[in-house]
């Protein structure tokens, strides 16, 4: 099997990998081949038939405006 290193990511990311990684229970580097296994699945085909899939599932939904909530967050 083949390895990879990935240099010079920020200690946030690397936080928020650990954090994943132990609600899955699994090693830091477990999850990054997980999530590196599924994002190679994914070519633009399959994105776009997901995507499309997400939209007949939702419908006709309407979803309420949200702007005025985004604003005042950004505000804080």
């Amino acid at each position: 099997m083949a390895e990879i290193l990935v240099r010079g990511l920020e200690p946030e990311v690397v936080d928020r990998l650990k954090k994943r990684a132990k609600e899955h229970g699994r090693s830091l580097q477990a999850e990054a081949k997980g999530i590196l296994e599924e994002a190679a699945k994914l070519d633009m085909a399959s994105a776009r038939a997901l995507v499309e899939r997400i939209r007949l599932e939702l419908g006709s939904k309407r979803f309420p405006d949200t702007t005025v909530d985004i604003r005042r967050d950004r505000r804080r």
